[in-house]
Parts: structure tokens; C-alpha cells; sequence
């Protein structure tokens, strides 16, 4: 798990900042190489290197009006998803600003927006079927590969919003992205 939100940091970085949030399906390799053995030898897999490992693979965009949180809700995967990745860009804001934050959430935004020590950062989120999650920050003015803060629970709720679309619960109405 820790190897697969890596990368996907690493790949976010490298289509640099202000990017829209972004979804990926996470699915064993080892199917994937067994389905599609013409994908595999492009990629450069074979049976050895694939055992074990997850590949990303990128959904369409998300609707950029929705926050992603929102559209997590909303989401489930089939049984051949063995996990889900969440890239995403925040705004964080000191400790000492909780108590200023406006209630309207729109007030609160542009608080957030115009506060002096606001921070932005890149968060990768992922988790797996079978319980593993790990997460990834960069903070836009820490930008390089070494200030990289990674963990398995560094964001708890979004890590949460993740899990739930691995759930199978016929009756949640979610939809497959």
C-alpha cells in the first residue's frame, strides 16, 4: 500500500499544483497481468514482478463542483477493486485560526483563502479490501521529494470516505465510478 500512494504522489507532483482531485482504482497486478497479458509486457510486468504489487489505474475526472469528499459518498467499487486512491489539494490553517473560522462553509473557504499563515498541501489517500491504508502530504511550501510526510492514518476522515467505497452495501445505492 505504501509503495502504490507513493508513486501516485510522486505522479502528482509531477503534474505540479492546482490540479483537480483525482481517483484511481487499485487492482492487483497479478490479475491484471493474468487478463491482459498484451498491457503487462508493455508495462514491463511479468508474473515475478507482479506478485503482490497493486497498479493505479486513473478514473475520469471528477466533477470539479463537487467536493471530493461529497463524491466519495457516493461511490462503490466491484469486487475486482481490490482498493482506492484519492489525490487532493487543501488549505490548512494554524491551530490558533480554529476559533475565527466562519460557520457558512463558503465564509470559512474564503476565510481559509485570505488567512496570512494558510498552508497548502497535496494529500494521496489510499486503502485496501483487506485493511491497509496509508497516506502521503506534500506541502506546497515544502515541495521537493524528501519533505514528503507519509504515513498510515495521517488523514483519518478522508482515509474513512476511502474505505467506505470498498464496502459492498447493496442498500447505500452507491454508484460505480
Amino acid at each position: 500500500m505504501a509503495a502504490v500512494v507513493l508513486e501516485l504522489e510522486q505522479h502528482a507532483s509531477e503534474q505540479g499544483w492546482d490540479q483537480p482531485a483525482s481517483l484511481f482504482a487499485l487492482v492487483d497486478t497479478a490479475a491484471l497481468v493474468a487478463a491482459e497479458p498484451a498491457l503487462a509486457s508493455a508495462m514491463g510486468l511479468d508474473d515475478a514482478a507482479a506478485a503482490g504489487s497493486l497498479t493505479p489505474v486513473e478514473q475520469d475526472q471528477l466533477d470539479p463542483a463537487v467536493a471530493l469528499e461529497q463524491s466519495l459518498q457516493t461511490i462503490s467499487w466491484p469486487a475486482e477493486v481490490g482498493g482506492c486512491a484519492a489525490v487532493v489539494e487543501r488549505l490548512v490553517l494554524p491551530p490558533e485560526a480554529d476559533a475565527d473560522i466562519p460557520e457558512d462553509p463558503d465564509e470559512a473557504a474564503r476565510f481559509a483563502a485570505e488567512h496570512p499563515a494558510r498552508q497548502e498541501l497535496r494529500i494521496v489517500a489510499g486503502a485496501t479490501r483487506a485493511g491497509a491504508t496509508y497516506c502521503a502530504m506534500r506541502f506546497r511550501s515544502h515541495d521537493d521529494a524528501s519533505s514528503v510526510v507519509a504515513g498510515p492514518d495521517l488523514v483519518p476522515e478522508l482515509l474513512e470516505l476511502v474505505v467506505a467505497t470498498l464496502i459492498d452495501d447493496p442498500d447505500e445505492g452507491n454508484t460505480t465510478p
